[in-house]
């Protein structure tokens, strides 16, 4: 490995320590939001986390093209960037986690109030009898309307 390969590899692994710390502290930011169910905070940090998931993608390409020499090189940044990365891990399962339950409890929501919409809808519809009588005790078959000029 020459000089200006272990040069080239060290400035990465210190480029992606930065950016491994900054996307954590973004991932860590969104997770204490997420707990605390604030919607703003989670926006407001969307955009820097696209620009940091953007980076660190950037720069991984470089770490998958040069695998050989990186696992050949040693430093103490190398052993740092290792465990940055898996602190990131551990924050990125926990993100994940917490999205999940934030999108299933949403989920939740949505389908209680849109099976009240409905048990509500069932009480008080009307249909048209089997005669085309109006049958307003017999809501189990509603009447449908389509307007063909819309």
């Amino acid at each position: 490995m020459e000089n200006l390969d272990a040069k080239e590899i060290a400035d990465k692994i210190e480029m992606m320590l930065s950016i491994v710390a900054s996307f954590s502290e973004v991932i860590s930011q969104e997770n204490i939001a997420l707990k605390a169910g604030d919607i703003k905070a989670i926006k407001a940090l969307y955009e820097q986390k696209i620009k940091t998931v953007a980076a660190y993608r950037s720069l991984c390409s470089f770490f998958i093209k040069n695998r050989e020499a990186i696992k050949e090189y040693q430093s103490e940044a190398k052993n740092k960037l290792q465990q940055a990365s898996a602190q990131l891990d551990e924050q990125l399962k926990q993100n994940e986690m917490l999205l999940k339950t934030r999108m299933d409890a949403g989920k939740a929501v949505m389908d209680t109030f849109i099976g009240i919409v409905k048990q509500n809808n069932a009480i008080k519809s009307t249909s048209y009898g089997s005669r085309g009588a109006y049958t307003p005790l017999d809501n189990t078959r509603n009447a449908l309307a389509f307007n063909r000029t819309m």
